[in-house]
This record gives C-alpha cells, structure tokens and sequence, in this order.
C-alpha cells in the first residue's frame, strides 16, 4: 500500500514538474509583454509584471495591423480545418463503404504516400499552379493547397472500419441511401474525431510561416505569424521584445479559444473510450 501511494506522489511531481516546464515560457512571454525596453533587457531578469501591458499590447496591434492578419488567419484555418474534415469523411466513407472498386488498395496507398511529402518539398511546383491560375495573393492560393488530407482519410477510414456491418445493412432496409447513413449515422459517431481534426488542423495553419510568407505580396493578405516577423526589428536596431512577446500573446489566444470550445467534445470521447 505503501509502495502504490510513494508511486502516486512521485507521478504527481514529475508531472509537477513537467507542467511547470511547459507553462514557464509563456508565463515569462506574459511577463514580459508588460515590460518597458528598459525592464525587457534588464539583468537579472524580473519575472513579475510590470506596468506597462496595455501600451505593449495597443503598439503590436497597430503596427501591423494586427486585427486584419488575425482575420486572414482565422479565416485561413478555419476554412482548411472544414475542408480537410469534409473531403477526408467523403473520402473515408468511399474507401469504406463502396466496395472493392478496381484500384481501391493503390489509390489509398497514394494517398498515404502524400503524407510522406512535406510542404518545402511541394512549394516550387504549387507555386507555378498558382501563379498559371492567377491566384498569387489571395484566399484561393492561402487555403485550396491544403484542403486534401492524408490523416484525415486515414482516421475517418479506421473509425468506419469499426462500425458493425449490421449498421449499414439496417439502414438500407430502413431506406437510407448511402448518403443518409453518412450523415445520419456515421457523422454523428465520428463527432469525437471531427473535434479532434478540427483542433490539430486550425492548429497546423494558424502556424504556417512559410507558404503564406512566399504566395502574398501585400501586408493585407499577411497571416499573423508573419505579422510577428514584422515586429522584429532591424538588425542595426535591438528588438522591442515586450513588444514582440505582445504580439505573440494576442497570436495565441485564437488557438487556445479553439482548444477550450472543443475540449469538451475530446474528453468525452476519451471517456467513452475507457468505459468500452
């Protein structure tokens, strides 16, 4: 009993431990966020907060107009986030449910040899795409690019494998055709893992530097990490970084709203989970 209890409390201090070591560097991007230029490159270090917050927070957002890439951004991700979830279920449901189709196993498989390429990979040749469609600077070239999704298919696919048989073979005596028992059932049970993708693919885009960086050519059309870049200053000047960690706060309050409006819905899949 004894021996349970001493691992117990060791669980909880690494934990502990490993909680603090995750948090600090954004408590600290907080902290300093409310320096002055003075306070931000004083030694020692302080690691309370000032009193300078609000003039920090006011100077990142306009600077960079930051509410227009917060825009651009969310629109970005959010766009992506339901086309990925769409086309993967669409996809998933093909693969799943519209029996063996010559070249099914080859067009899966190509499908996960897509996973394999990264997006530097891809950027020449999506680019002149691009640029032959005339959608350099737009929407168009920020979002369609990445509206296909190897793990979505795959995660959709694996879940529609574990349904009964029976389940389909009820509805279609019911009447529901193939797109009914899609929507009607399928979705319904796969709601777990459209939280779960929705969350890692607004993520995954609100994140994107590099695409975004080389497809625009107008601050308008700038995504919020690149409105951090352009906080930074000059290499023949010292980098404002209470103002810099400023901008990267208001650039992660999206994203952690998107956490906590979907946190409900991944744990009670995971609930659901244990209890089978």
């Amino acid at each position: 009993m004894k021996q349970k209890k001493s691992k117990i409390v060791l669980s909880y201090i690494f934990l502990s431990i490993m909680l603090v070591v995750i948090i600090f560097p954004v408590y600290y991007a907080f902290t300093m966020s409310t320096f002055n230029s003075k306070e931000a490159y004083s030694f020692p270090p302080r690691f309370l907060p000032s009193t300078h917050m609000w003039e920090n927070y006011k100077t990142a957002w306009t600077t960079v107009n930051m509410g227009r890439l917060i825009f651009n951004s969310s629109f970005i991700s959010v766009a992506v986030a339901f086309a990925k979830i769409t086309l993967s279920i669409l996809a998933a449901f093909a693969f799943t449910y519209f029996g063996e189709f010559r070249g099914k196993f080859f067009f899966f498989t190509i499908i996960l040899i897509t996973h394999m390429l990264p997006l530097p990979i891809r950027i020449v040749p999506t680019y002149d795409l691009m640029r032959s469609f005339g959608w350099v600077n737009t929407y168009y070239a920020l979002t369609i690019p990445f509206f296909a999704s190897a793990t979505g298919t795959l995660l959709f696919r694996q879940l529609f494998l574990t349904v009964p048989p029976s389940l389909s073979d009820a509805a279609r005596i019911d009447g529901a055709g193939p797109i009914r028992f899609l929507f009607n059932v399928l979705v319904p049970l796969s709601k777990t893992n459209i939280g779960a993708l929705f969350l890692i693919e607004f993520t995954y885009m609100w994140n994107v530097y590099l695409w975004p960086m080389i497809i625009t050519n107008s601050n308008n059309m700038r995504v919020v990490q690149i409105g951090i870049k352009m906080l930074l200053a000059s290499e023949a000047q010292a980098a404002d970084w209470n103002t810099i960690m400023a901008g990267t706060i208001i650039a992660m309050l999206p994203p952690l709203l998107v956490l906590l409006l979907f946190q409900k819905t991944i744990m009670e899949g995971f609930s659901l989970k244990e209890e089978k």
